[in-house]
């Protein structure tokens, strides 16, 4: 039995989460080797010094950024995909599950963009492996509804996502809260994963 979360243990939690929502901040507005840990740490109110209590580097908090939405991204899709047994539910509930993280986290997925060449090797191979699981979940998604072979679903899923994922690219930061700019890009989302060639 885990023994319950002290004050202290509690507050370390939450630093360490403010250190993750700054850094990602940061690396999006300035990218990664525009940031030091005095930056990052300046931004949540401790020294730089203070940030290696909670993280071993710079590229250790790229990773945890980078790791934890990967892991979001999956066990968010998994939980809404088994919320319902219709396929035509499931392949919408995923899309807006997708529209609405990257309408919420357009700095990470800047710094997904550019900065994943920066990660420790460990830490790219958890990030690939869970971005593999999530495209996996998709292709299962829309296997009864597209009837074509495993490397036209995961073309599709894709491209999808290359879609949905140019949000903080093409839209500026007040429209990302508007329910038609979540709307248009689910229903483009969906008419691209279910285009007849």
């Amino acid at each position: 039995m885990t023994s319950p979360l002290t004050a202290r243990d509690r507050a370390k939690a939450e630093r360490s989460d403010a250190i993750l929502r700054e850094a990602a901040q940061l690396f999006a507005a300035r990218g990664y080797n525009g940031v030091s840990l005095e930056d990052i740490g300046a931004a949540v109110g401790v020294s730089g010094p203070a940030v290696y209590r909670h993280f071993a580097g710079k590229q250790a908090l790229l990773g945890a950024v980078l790791v934890k939405v990967s892991q979001d991204l999956v066990s968010g899709g998994t939980r809404v995909s088994e919320e319902v047994d219709d396929s035509e539910a499931r392949m919408r509930a995923l899309i807006g599950f997708h529209v609405e993280f990257a309408l919420g986290n357009a700095e990470v997925i800047r710094v997904q963009d550019r900065d994943v060449a920066h990660l420790a090797e460990s830490d790219h191979a958890d990030v690939r492996r869970l971005q593999r699981s999530y495209i996996e979940l998709w292709m299962e998604a829309l296997r009864p509804l597209v009837d074509t072979s495993s490397d036209e679903l995961r073309l599709r899923v894709q491209a999808c996502f290359g879609l949905i994922n140019s949000t903080p690219h093409s839209t500026r930061s007040a429209a990302r809260s508007h329910s038609a700019t979540a709307s248009v890009l689910a229903a483009m989302a969906e008419a691209a994963l279910r285009a007849t060639t």
